[in-house]
């Protein structure tokens, strides 16, 4: 399917018109159709980390996993919060605060050398959600990290053929929600068997809209 700047922002314009007076500022999702692709082969299985070019107006929430220098370097960034090695210690085997907490992040880092406990500890709630820890080491730049992921969206496909994905919000202007868009485009273009080609219909949906078909 042939997916411009043009056709994406008809699309855009008619969703947002479609969304309704709300009080919030609804999130604003591309929903894909994928055709043509073995689900049950590698293929089948993408999830990638896209960084968007424009600031969503709903920043991602961000879990920082570390110890000593790296926990006090991420707690001066600014991360919404920052668990160190006796915290993750205390989590062990608490299922309710562990759901929680894979609810209220929505991206998790990790300092590399808690990898295998993070793993252990972590693992069986956030790898279904697709939210296991970016593994970095103690010497990467947490603020730069943190200021990255702000802005990152995971585009993930699992037994279904349908990838739904967040490019921005309601009041972002149509141009910034078009630049996002193409920028998960083009990842999917790289990623798919056919590139866009295996993508069969696209549509464009606020929170409490209808879903807009991107017509080329």
């Amino acid at each position: 399917m042939p997916l411009d700047n043009k056709t994406i922002s008809e699309a855009i314009k008619q969703a947002k018109e479609k969304a309704g007076e709300k009080k919030f500022n609804q999130t604003v999702d591309l929903i894909l159709d994928i055709t043509e692709i073995d689900m049950k082969a590698p293929e089948g299985k993408i999830q990638e980390v896209v960084e968007l070019p424009h600031a969503t107006g709903k920043p991602n929430r961000i879990c920082v996993i570390a110890s000593g220098e790296f926990a006090l370097k991420a707690k001066n960034a600014q991360a919404d919060r920052v668990i160190e090695r006796t915290d993750l210690d205390a989590l062990n085997g608490k299922k309710k605060d562990l759901r929680k907490l894979a609810t209220d992040y929505d991206i998790f880092i990790s300092e590399a050398p808690l990898m295998p406990l993070v793993g252990r500890i972590l693992g069986p709630v956030l790898g279904p959600r697709g939210k296991m820890p970016i593994p970095v080491p103690p010497t990467a730049d947490i603020n730069a990290l943190i200021s990255k992921h702000r802005k990152t969206v995971v585009v993930r496909m699992r037994n279904q053929p349908i990838i739904q994905v967040p490019v921005g919000s309601q009041q972002m202007k149509d141009e910034e929600l078009v630049d996002n868009t193409m920028a998960v485009l083009r990842v999917l273009d790289g990623k798919l068997k056919r590139g866009l080609k295996n993508v069969k219909y696209a549509f464009i949906k606020t929170s409490m809209g209808e879903p807009v078909k991107i017509k080329p």
